[in-house]
């Protein structure tokens, strides 16, 4: 994969991620001057939908953009009942700036296409049919290319086609750009890429719309990579594994040692998304480890061997089910008979009735690493790691997939309003994902890794230097450096 580029309207850096050399584009509102150059030939931006992403990338674009002549235009299907939440956020029907999506797309330039997974996949060709010859489409996630492989289709080859993909959610995407009008930079990292350019001006345009979004660190992939590692990595740490390694140690906590239900919780939940996650935040996933005295890199270390295994094999299986595009078809099949049987809540059950009081009475002091419960969630996020390098992602998309966009995106979502809250309240196709999945993760870890622990098995010696001297370490320190400038602040 190339991803090394070159831009006339921003300065391009190499970023160097143990020994490997990227070009990446730094973001800043200080760069919004150069968004007019650009987007050189676009009048009209058309933000197609309002689900999670588009609420956030609509104003963000909106914002930036201001002072300029190019118009950002909301399009939301005939009598969608988000027009109204559209409005509030500044866009309405007297001035053009909202519409029915149809209209939308074929006045706009540039076309912005956040409906949902199942919705692309039912309205590509009506998308297609109404966009302007030349006109630009842009996605913020690769799902559509992958669905129009699993079904021998191409995007028609009268358009640009690019990609920009912020690294979290859209709440977080919007959140970090509110607080970045105080900090210059403050913004959530996203990758790019380009996969057909019919005029010359799709890599600047894709530089400008993450730029515009407020994107602090932007990196080049490609939209095949792009939706093997985010629909992976949905089902992997961010979702599915996180959701299903806390209900593995809860379980344990509570039933093999005996702990006081509100004390499992912490121990398991509130340690992932509180300490662990500041550390690996701010010093990275070593830094866990490290923190730990003498008895505690034991209990790591231990539950380190035991977990990675168990884990890297659920991570394999579901990498061969998203890059062969099955995973892509049950999420389409899944579409087809949610009207049957929709979604339910999985907040319900005691452990998570426990979690509302937890959080309803916690404090500001900082607890300590649990090593038991650091040891399974970081063998689990370097299988995921240490299986992205060996499928060939560049080391940016790595990190941001499997470290920043969990420990600075979701999981601080997940600790002000716990884990099953995220999931339900994520994509479809996030949530059908780590529904499938967090179960997976959490029989064999239950089955192989919390047995092994109990049976004192042998530890994999060479697993633990290989975790000490894994290059990722370099990598993730590095991409610290240019993480988001504050932490995200969830409330307000």
């Amino acid at each position: 994969m190339d991803i090394k580029f070159t831009s006339k309207v921003f300065e391009t850096e190499t970023l160097i991620l143990s020994g490997t050399e990227e070009t990446i584009v730094r973001g800043g509102r200080d760069k919004f001057s150069l968004l007019e150059k650009a987007f050189d030939g676009i009048k009209q931006i058309g933000v197609i939908g309002w689900g999670s992403q588009g609420p956030a990338q609509g104003q963000n674009l909106k914002d930036s953009l201001e002072g300029t002549p190019i118009k950002v235009t909301v399009g939301l299907r005939e009598g969608s009942s988000s027009m109204a939440s559209a409005r509030e956020a500044g866009f309405n029907e007297e001035d053009g700036t909202l519409g029915e999506m149809y209209k939308v797309i074929r006045e706009s330039d540039m076309v912005v296409l956040l409906i949902s997974d199942a919705a692309q996949a039912e309205k590509y060709q009506e998308v297609f049919d109404n966009m302007k010859d030349g006109a630009t489409l842009g996605l913020s996630h690769g799902f559509l290319l992958g669905y129009l492989e699993s079904i021998g289709k191409s995007f028609p080859k009268n358009m640009n086609v690019v990609g920009v993909c912020p690294k979290g959610m859209g709440p977080s995407v919007r959140r970090l750009y509110v607080q970045g009008k105080e900090v210059n930079g403050a913004g959530i990292n996203s990758s790019f890429a380009v996969e057909q350019d019919v005029d010359g001006k799709a890599t600047e345009q894709a530089l400008g719309w993450a730029v515009a979004v407020g994107a602090p660190y932007i990196f080049k992939t490609t939209l095949r990579s792009e939706f093997c590692s985010d629909i992976f990595g949905e089902r992997g740490i961010l979702l599915g594994a996180v959701h299903g390694i806390v209900e593995s140690l809860y379980r344990y906590f509570v039933m093999e040692k005996n702990i006081g239900k509100e004390e499992a919780f912490k121990k398991s939940v509130e340690n992932i998304t509180g300490p662990i996650s500041k550390t690996i935040s701010h010093e990275g996933i070593l830094a866990v480890y490290n923190k730990l005295d003498a008895e505690g890199k034991k209990v790591f270390e231990k539950m380190y061997s035991y977990s990675y295994g168990p884990a890297q094999d659920v991570l394999m299986e579901i990498y061969d089910e998203v890059s062969s595009c099955n995973e892509i078809r049950t999420v389409i099949m899944y579409g087809k008979r949610e009207n049957r049987y929709p979604m339910g809540k999985i907040d319900g059950t005691h452990m998570w009735k426990v979690g509302e009081k937890v959080r309803a009475e916690r404090d500001d002091s900082e607890a300590a690493i649990d090593p038991f419960t650091a040891g399974m969630y970081c063998a689990t996020m370097m299988a995921q790691i240490d299986l992205l390098v060996e499928k060939g992602h560049c080391l940016s998309e790595v990190v941001n997939e499997s470290v920043i966009e969990a420990v600075d995106s979701l999981n601080p979502y997940m600790h002000y309003k716990g884990v099953a809250f995220m999931v339900d309240n994520c994509s479809t196709t996030a949530r059908h994902g780590s529904r499938k999945w967090a179960p997976r993760f959490d029989y064999n870890l239950s089955q192989q890794a919390l047995v092994d622990f109990v049976n004192d098995a042998p530890i994999d010696v060479k697993l633990i230097e290989n975790f000490k001297n894994n290059m990722i370490h370099e990598s993730v320190i590095a991409c610290a450096t240019l993480r988001p400038s504050v932490d995200i602040a969830v409330i307000g």
